[in-house]
């Protein structure tokens, strides 16, 4: 045997050794019709047939009937015979029935005369890359899913240039662009003038790609041009060599978290500054009380030294100003304690036309020739149930400011106007109201002066013009009365003040004869024997010389008990308790309700500054208000005794 043929066979013997060998691929034969002619060890692995079994049959027996029905394996032929080459990945059979994902190659075998003598097969086994690739497409259809199915949040990606590369549902919904519009666009359209003005796009993004993240919030542009207050973060992607490719932008619509926390500060806002004017006004009339006391000492004591001093024009005149100065104290109070909601209130019908054409000449008085005063009145009556003394200096108070409030010529309007209120605002319930305004054309007010226009003390007014309790007196009354206080302003627009009021319902209107007190007739007019009770020494004393100058006997008590003391020792027969009703121990209240249980004819006046009293008082008694003057105390003492008989 030459040397040269052995060394070929032993070349062959070599390969045909290494090809079965190889257990990772399937490298087999197939002459020129398809059939198998060699069968290595890898074959068998993949395919689970043996030599003998598999040798002479056709290689389309590792097809799907899928694929063998549109002809596969007779075109993987043809194309490698054709072309050179066949490559294709797809599902193979085992001889078990199941399938592998394979990767395939075809390659032609020519002879040396160039005829074609079979093809050579190698197949590779893919089905666990198949199952890789499957597992990551199936997270990213997953994560795909879950973005797209995010909604209130806009999720998108941009390129390292800011260019958007991808858009979420929730993006569409909160930006209001649909993915074909806004892909490709730079994502610097969503933000306002101002921003872009300041260049805050392109600082977002270089921060980003130094400090990996950019986290803010500020307001965002939809497509229709409103706005909405967004948190915006920024991630930086970069890849496995860290490079950047891209941004990942996550923002969500946060207007109505904003709004909702304003509110919540407004709330609270409100809450502290209802709760400070609480305190205030508690101080207030507590304050005003104790000065009404001193009022009354005071004035009482003057009273009398003027009504027993003769006139003698050194004197008197000096005493006629203390009086005068008493009873301004007084007025304040009165102020102090419509502030606090506690003033004596004369409750009548009235109709407030009627009452405000009757002050027309008076309030016309301060305002002098530069301003003109006008009223708009409404065709039928509007009543109110109220206080008409303390509607009156209210109103006076307005036209007072509305005044202040006018350099040079100017004008103000008073108007009355019926209005019906369908829903809660505020503190007023639904129903019908009556609108008192007061309107000027002044230089009006700014926001800050606006929002503190109520505010017990403060003024614009200038030293010594002003106490600061005008508009709160009437806020106070005005609530009082179950109504609200409205201001209207712009400044350089004049001022517009209303007491929205309820309309009295059915009212029975009060009349001249009915505002008159009763006079006393002959028999309350008899000299009585009166138990006066109070724990201020200054004004029971007080009180006392006012009674017995009015021709009563007077019998002091220092307190609640001792008032009891006297009454139980039975040594005088007693026609009337005055009493107060703020002592130690035992309130008048409280002396009250002894007294009518052991002495039901016995009447009790209780004196105090209250419109209401304090827990555990009694409305019901006949009161007169501190600071009183001798013809009060006169009047309501023939009252009660009339009543009582």
């Amino acid at each position: 045997m030459p040397q040269s043929y052995e060394h070929t066979l032993l070349g062959e013997e070599r390969y045909r050794l290494l090809v079965d060998a190889i257990t990772d691929y399937a490298i087999y034969m197939l002459d020129p019709d398809g059939r198998i002619v060699s069968w290595n060890a890898g074959a068998e692995r993949f395919k689970g047939y043996g030599a003998a079994e598999i040798l002479g049959q056709h290689f389309s027996r590792f097809y799907t009937p899928e694929d063998n029905l549109g002809k596969l394996p007779e075109r993987a032929l043809r194309t490698a015979s054709t072309e050179g080459r066949f490559e294709n990945e797809g599902w193979r059979v085992r001889k078990d029935g199941t399938r592998f994902w394979a990767h395939v190659i075809v390659d032609p075998i020519w002879s040396r005369t160039g005829g074609l003598i079979g093809f050579a097969k190698v197949t590779r086994d893919l089905t666990e890359r198949k199952a890789a690739e499957a597992e990551i497409q199936r997270s990213r259809d997953q994560f795909e899913i879950l973005v797209q199915g995010v909604s209130d949040h806009a999720l998108y990606m941009l390129d390292p240039t800011g260019h958007v590369s991808s858009w979420n549902a929730g993006a569409q919904r909160i930006k209001g662009y649909r993915a074909e519009e806004i892909i490709g666009s730079h994502f610097s359209r969503f933000y306002t003038q101002q921003d872009l003005d300041s260049g805050e796009p392109a600082k977002s993004l270089e921060t980003a790609k130094l400090t990996g993240r950019v986290e803010r919030e500020g307001w965002r542009v939809r497509k229709d041009g409103t706005r909405f207050f967004a948190h915006v973060v920024l991630d930086t992607v970069r890849d496995d060599r860290g490079e950047i490719i891209g941004f990942a932008k996550i923002t969500r619509d946060i207007t109505e978290k904003m709004e909702t926390q304003k509110a919540l500060t407004k709330a609270r806002e409100d809450l502290f500054q209802a709760q400070k004017l609480e305190a205030i006004g508690q101080l207030t009339g507590g304050v005003a009380h104790d000065f009404n006391n001193l009022l009354m000492a005071i004035l009482g004591s003057l009273e009398m030294v003027r009504k027993r001093m003769p006139y003698d024009p050194a004197l008197t005149p000096l005493l006629d100003n203390a009086i005068q100065g008493g009873e301004r104290g007084a007025a304040l109070t009165q102020r102090m304690l419509a502030f606090s909601r506690r003033q004596e209130l004369d409750i009548k019908t009235i109709d407030l036309g009627d009452l405000v054409n009757g002050m027309m000449d008076f309030l016309q008085r301060p305002l002098g020739s530069s301003i003109r005063i006008s009223t708009r009145m409404p065709e039928r009556p509007a009543l109110v149930t109220t206080d008409p003394v303390q509607i009156e200096t209210a109103l006076l108070n307005l036209v007072v400011n509305a005044r202040d409030a006018i350099s040079g010529d100017g004008s103000i309007v008073i108007g009355i106007v019926e209005q019906e209120i369908a829903g809660t605002v505020g503190p007023l319930a639904p129903g019908h109201y009556v609108r008192l305004s007061v309107t000027d054309t002044g230089e009006g007010m700014d926001p800050q002066t606006l929002q503190q226009a109520t505010t017990p003390f403060f003024t614009t007014k200038g030293v010594g013009k002003g106490t600061g309790l005008g508009l709160s007196m009437v806020q106070g009354l005005t609530e009082q009365l179950g109504g609200r206080l409205l201001i209207e302003s712009r400044k350089g627009a004049g001022t517009t003040v209303s007491m929205l009021l309820p309309r009295a319902a059915n009212g029975h209107l009060a009349t001249a004869q009915e505002t008159v007190a009763p006079m006393a007739d002959d028999a309350a007019a008899r000299p009585l024997t009166i138990l006066a009770v109070d724990d201020d020494a200054l004004v029971l004393m007080n009180t006392s010389l006012m009674l017995e100058d009015l021709g009563h006997a007077v019998t002091e008590a220092h307190g609640g008990l001792e008032a009891l003391d006297l009454l139980k020792a039975g040594g005088i027969a007693f026609d009337l308790v005055i009493t107060d009703h703020s002592m130690p121990r035992m309130t008048g209240s409280e002396l009250a309700a002894e007294i009518r249980q052991l002495w039901p004819g016995l009447p009790v006046i209780l004196a105090t500054g209250y419109a209401e009293l304090p827990k555990g008082g009694d409305n019901k008694l006949p009161r007169l208000p501190k600071p009183f003057t001798q013809g009060q105390l006169q009047e309501i003492i023939a009252r009660v005794i009339a009543a009582s008989r």
